[in-house]
């Protein structure tokens, strides 16, 4: 017969189960964050990816929960800098304020694609899940544009504005891409395991 295990035993296996990282409880926890450190390795921005999404307050725990925040947070980034193009004024040159005005409708326009790509991935349904993921590539992929084509106009223009609203539409134009990136994911893995809320 075995001898009996002592107090000391019976505690030091419970703290080793309970500390352990591989408990149910800490895999749960750990499993959002895993996902999207997962699913930003490949990303065209894998830091911005990772930080942008893993600071998200919302749900992350599905493929399709992650394209939907990154789409929010270009959304976001791109009303802050749509705010921010507005305010400029002073502008000297007819080149800067044509170049201004055109960047202003041109992230009003990307705002607009990414508003109807979350409405779309909110919306999801299997029989029409392939039409649904085109247009919303399509989409994200305008929004691309026009915030690349935002920073092409500024491209010949000297002003001081310059420098800001490069490095602002750069970050848009990269959380847009990495949007993109996640929208594409979802369209590969067809929503699996179930599309879901």
């Amino acid at each position: 017969m075995s001898p009996p295990l002592s107090l000391f035993s019976l505690l030091f296996i419970f703290i080793s189960f309970s500390a352990s990282p591989n408990s149910a409880a800490a895999r749960s926890q750990n499993a959002p964050r895993d996902l999207v450190r997962s699913s930003c390795v490949h990303a065209s921005y894998p830091n911005l990816c990772l930080r942008t999404l893993s600071s998200y307050a919302g749900p992350a725990n599905t493929p399709r929960d992650l394209a939907q925040a990154a789409v929010k947070v270009s959304i976001a980034r791109a009303r802050k800098v749509s705010n921010y193009l507005s305010t400029l004024s002073g502008l000297k040159k007819k080149r800067e304020r044509v170049a201004l005005s055109d960047c202003v409708e041109q992230i009003y326009d990307s705002v607009d694609e990414l508003s109807k790509t979350l409405r779309e991935l909110k919306h999801l349904r299997e029989e029409t899940f392939r039409w649904q993921m085109s247009n919303a590539q399509t989409w994200v992929s305008s929004a691309l544009t026009n915030e690349d084509t935002c920073l092409d106009g500024f491209h010949e223009v000297e002003s001081k504005a310059k420098d800001d609203v490069k490095r602002k539409i750069t970050n848009v134009a990269r959380v847009t891409s990495n949007a993109l990136y996640m929208i594409n994911r979802l369209d590969e893995s067809r929503g699996r395991p179930k599309l879901g809320h």
